[in-house]
């Protein structure tokens, strides 16, 4: 039979063990993960990107709320619902849509795994920028009111005419700002590497030490490393991810190449990666699109690799 444990006793226990959960999430260190990887695979609404923008003569041909019956049908275990498509963006939607969202996906067994903006905090206009960590910070309420745990942001085209030092001090002030916002409605800042400002694990892992915020890390883009191999660049980045894009082609330096799911997966699971990874298809010049098939296709590709 067990002791019993006194108040006194039971109450530093609790004090050590907030103690250690505090030096998990120390600022700007690796994500401590525990238990080894464990994948859940997560559709970017991106790849209905056309479906889902309306037209200016017209209305979309689906809605988000449709996706989500995509996805359920499909058996993804969450949706990633970009911003952009949600009515009125870039102001936030109202209450009752996304209420009626949030309900939508919990009655189909859905996790809503994140969301993302289009920002460009490289800008050198100040007052540009100043707007855009304005409406970041109005979908990082948007993101707690869904019950996202991370909001997806660029850091934007390389500015010309500026050093890249220069204008990493612009997008780490940002950064900070909106991480800081996070952490105050309980929703993690991630930036995207896109081939823009931030094209290699060395320009995003300064990044990520300079903000230096336990509520700031990486949307891991597979499809833009601009380097002679991605793989390691996803590698060195993962122990900072928050969120992953799971793409079906990499637009390296040597130029575009498909991506080999096999190696992508041994990298993710060496690292011990444990959360969402929403994948997305684009269209691609020369080939028929119909997002109906190729995100099962994909799908089904990505489960066989990841082995779920």
């Amino acid at each position: 039979m067990k002791p019993f444990i006194s108040r006194r006793q039971f109450l530093g226990t609790s004090a050590a063990a907030a103690l250690g959960a505090s030096a998990l999430t120390a600022p700007g260190a690796p994500i401590k993960r525990a238990g080894g990887a464990r994948l859940k695979i997560s559709l970017n609404a991106y790849s209905f990107s056309k479906a889902l923008t309306a037209p200016a003569d017209g209305q979309p041909v689906m809605t988000l709320l449709q996706l989500l019956d995509f996805c359920a049908e499909n058996n993804f275990d969450g949706i990633d619902p970009t911003g952009y498509f949600f009515p009125g963006y870039p102001k936030p939607p109202d209450a009752a849509y996304l209420n009626e969202f949030k309900r939508r996906a919990f009655q189909l067994g859905l996790d809503i795994t994140g969301t993302g903006v289009r920002n460009n905090f490289v800008n050198p206009d100040a007052a540009a920028r100043a707007s855009d960590v304005l409406m970041v910070k109005g979908w990082i309420e948007v993101a707690a009111r869904m019950g996202a745990p991370v909001i997806r942001v660029f850091a934007g085209p390389e500015p010309a005419g500026h050093a890249w030092d220069e204008a990493a001090e612009w997008l780490v002030a940002d950064l900070k700002t909106c991480a800081a916002h996070g952490e105050k409605h309980g929703v993690l800042v991630g930036v995207q590497n896109h081939g823009d400002f931030l094209k290699s694990a060395d320009q995003v892992l300064r990044i990520v030490r300079m903000v230096d915020s336990s509520w700031f890390g990486v949307i891991v883009d597979t499809g833009y490393f601009l380097t002679p191999d991605p793989y390691d660049d996803i590698a060195r980045v993962l122990p900072h991810a928050v969120n992953f894009q799971i793409k079906e082609s990499m637009v390296t330096g040597q130029g575009p190449v498909t991506t080999d799911l096999k190696r992508l997966f041994k990298v993710i699971r060496a690292a011990g990666y444990r959360g969402y990874l929403p994948i997305e298809t684009l269209p691609v010049k020369g080939r028929d699109y119909d997002p109906l098939t190729r995100v099962p296709q994909f799908l089904r590709e990505v489960r066989e690799a990841a082995g779920a």
